[in-house]
């Protein structure tokens, strides 16, 4: 699609099923996304316990990882620290609430 990366502002992914997917969205993506300088990633993971959202900012592009993460399991409000979604909050409405473990 060739998207600049100094136009992306906000990245939310859903994390998808199987290990090579997980592995995909919470690793490899994450490096990525931080090396390119991106402010904002959201990562909603129903996969993670009993469902998280992880917020990462500050991207540290010269080390591939985040100066700021944050975990909140499913039910916690997460607010969107910068960009065109600042303030925008992630709450149960989205993820719904934190589920038994499996």
């Amino acid at each position: 699609m060739g998207v600049r990366a100094d136009s992306v502002h906000l990245i939310v992914e859903v994390v998808s099923p199987g290990k090579r997917n997980q592995d995909r969205d919470r690793v490899r993506k994450r490096r990525e996304y931080a090396r390119a300088g991106i402010p904002v990633y959201v990562i909603i993971d129903d996969y993670d316990g009993q469902g998280a959202v992880t917020l990462f900012a500050g991207p540290r592009p010269d080390a591939a990882d985040w100066g700021d993460i944050h975990r909140a399991p499913y039910g916690t409000e997460v607010i969107i620290p910068e960009g065109p979604a600042k303030g925008f909050a992630i709450t149960e409405a989205i993820t719904g609430p934190a589920r038994a473990e499996k």
